[in-house]
C-alpha cells in the first residue's frame, strides 16, 4: 500500500512551478499513467459538497485533516479502508494519504494546481465516497431533525437540498451536513470524520419520533466544473435542467443514481450517490469524457478555499457558532421566530447583539503563506485573532487565508499582520470569496 504523507498546510510548497500541460489517457486501460509535475508535497484534504437553498452560497462537507504516515500504527495503517473506486486512484497513479480511516487519493501525477485550475475552466471527478450517507426516515422525520439543526427542514419541498448545522447547547457546531427531502424519508450526507459521532448523536436524539438508516453500501461522487452540465446531460438529458441545490433520481448511462447539483468548489457541479458496486463502473464512463479529469482532495481543498468555503475542524468546529463564523444565513426565519434547537438562546442572542469575533478573508501581502494556527495581529502587535485555513490559491497566483478576527476588525481592507515564522508580515482583511462562485441558477 503506497501512503504519501499529508497533513500541515494546505498545498504547501505550490507556489513553486507552473502547472504542467494537461494529457490524457484511456482512463479504463490497465496500467493507465500519466505524467507531470508532482507539484505540491502536501495538503489538507477537504471531501465533501455544500450550498444553500435560495440563500446565499453555502460551506460544504469537510471533515480533520489527513493523518501523516508517522502519526500512524501498523496496524492503523492495515485498517484503512478503501472506496469503490480504490482500482481506478492506482491505475491513474495518485498519491494516496489516510483521511477519515480511509486510503484517499490526494492528486495524481499532473500535480494539485493542473487538477484546480482544470476544474475552474473545465470538469474533474471527484471520490467523496467516504462521506457519511443516510436516511431518516417517518411522517415527523422533518421535524424531529429541526430539534438539532437551525435550519428549516420542515420547509422543504421534495427534490430540494439544504446546507444546515448540528449545533451544541454552547451554540457550536457539532458537524455541517446535507439534507435532501426525498418524499418518503430525508436524504443525508455528514462528514467522513464525523459520520459515526453524526449518526449516533442523530439515532440517539430523535429515535422515539424517526429511524435513521445508513447507507454504507453507497458511493458518492463528485463532477465539478464549468462543463459539468454538459458531460451530465450527455449521461442523462434532465441533468442539465436541475436547478442549484435541486435533486433527482436519475438513471445515468442506465446507472440507478441520486443526483444533487451542488458543490464544494465554487464551480457548478453534481454529488451522484450510485450503489458501490456500480461506482467504478459509472467514474470511468465519466472520466471517458474529453472534458473529464481525476482529481484528488489537494484541489478539492484549494478550490474551496478560493470560495470562502469552510473545512469542519479548522474554519468551523464545536467551539464556534454559526453567527461567528459567518453562516447567520443557515438560521431559517421561522427557527429564528421559534428557536427550539440546541444552543438556540446564545445564537439568536449573537444575531441581536453580534458576536466578539468573525470568521473573515485574509490576504498576505507577500508570496508567503500564512497557515492555520498563524496569530493575527494589529499594528501594536496585539494578538486579535488566529488563521484557520491558509494556502496558496492557484486561480489568484497567490497566497490565501481564513480565519477568525475581533469583530472590531473584520472590515475589509482592515490592515493586519501575520506571524509567520516568528515574523509579522504585513495583510489585510478582505471580502469573501476569494474567486467568484459560479453554482448554477435555473
Amino acid at each position: 500500500m503506497r501512503l504519501w504523507k499529508a497533513g500541515g498546510g494546505v498545498i504547501n510548497g505550490l507556489a513553486s512551478g507552473n502547472a504542467p500541460p494537461h494529457r490524457r489517457c484511456n482512463p479504463a486501460g490497465p496500467g493507465c499513467r500519466r505524467r507531470g509535475n508532482l507539484s505540491g508535497p502536501e495538503t489538507e484534504g477537504a471531501p465533501g459538497e455544500g450550498g444553500v437553498d435560495d440563500d446565499p452560497p453555502a460551506t460544504g462537507h469537510k471533515g480533520a485533516p489527513p493523518f501523516s504516515e508517522s502519526q500512524m500504527t501498523d496496524q492503523e495503517v492495515q485498517d484503512l479502508k478503501q472506496t469503490p473506486l480504490d482500482t481506478l486512484h492506482r491505475e491513474w497513479d495518485a498519491k494516496m494519504a489516510p483521511f477519515a480511516g480511509y486510503d484517499m487519493a490526494v492528486q495524481y501525477p499532473d500535480g494539485i494546481i493542473a487538477e484546480h485550475l482544470h476544474t475552474r475552466t473545465r470538469a474533474s471527478i471527484f471520490d467523496v465516497s467516504h462521506m457519511g450517507q443516510a436516511k431518516l426516515l417517518g411522517d415527523d422525520a422533518a421535524a424531529a431533525l429541526e430539534t438539532l439543526v437551525p435550519g428549516d427542514i420542515r420547509g422543504l419541498s421534495p427534490g430540494r437540498t439544504r446546507y444546515t448545522v448540528l449545533t451544541n447547547e454552547r451554540g457550536g457546531i457539532l458537524d455541517d451536513l446535507m439534507v435532501t427531502d426525498r418524499g418518503d424519508h430525508l436524504y443525508l450526507v455528514v462528514n467522513a470524520a464525523r459520520k459515526d459521532a453524526d449518526f449516533a448523536h442523530i439515532r440517539n436524539r430523535v429515535a422515539d419520533r424517526a429511524r435513521l438508516e445508513i447507507l454504507d453500501g453507497r458511493a458518492l461522487l463528485a463532477v465539478q466544473g464549468p462543463a459539468a452540465a454538459t458531460v451530465m446531460g450527455r449521461l442523462h438529458a434532465q441533468a442539465p435542467d436541475l436547478g442549484f441545490m435541486t435533486a433527482a433520481a436519475l438513471d445515468l448511462d442506465a446507472i440507478p443514481c441520486f443526483v444533487t447539483r451542488s458543490g464544494y468548489t465554487g464551480e457548478d457541479g453534481y454529488e451522484i450517490s450510485v450503489a458501490a458496486t456500480e461506482a467504478e463502473k459509472l467514474a470511468r464512463r465519466l472520466l471517458a469524457e474529453p472534458e473529464v479529469l481525476p482529481a484528488g482532495l489537494g484541489a478539492r481543498d484549494s478550490l474551496r478555499l478560493e470560495a470562502g468555503l469552510c473545512l469542519y475542524g479548522h474554519d468551523i468546529d464545536e467551539t464556534t457558532t454559526p453567527v461567528e463564523a459567518s453562516l447567520s444565513w443557515v438560521l431559517g426565519k421561522r427557527r429564528r421566530r421559534e428557536g427550539g434547537f440546541p444552543g438556540h438562546r446564545i445564537i439568536l442572542d449573537q444575531l441581536k447583539t453580534g458576536a466578539a469575533r468573525k470568521r473573515v478573508g485574509l490576504k498576505p501581502g507577500g508570496k508567503a503563506p500564512a497557515r492555520a494556527h498563524t496569530a493575527v495581529e494589529n499594528a501594536a502587535g496585539e494578538v486579535i485573532g488566529e488563521v484557520t485555513s491558509g494556502g496558496y490559491g492557484p486561480s489568484v497566483e497567490g497566497p490565501i487565508a481564513m480565519g477568525y478576527v475581533k469583530t472590531e476588525y473584520a472590515s475589509p481592507e482592515t490592515p493586519v499582520n501575520l506571524r509567520v515564522r516568528g515574523k509579522a508580515l504585513p495583510g489585510s482583511v478582505v471580502k469573501l470569496p476569494f474567486v467568484e462562485r459560479r453554482y448554477y441558477k435555473s
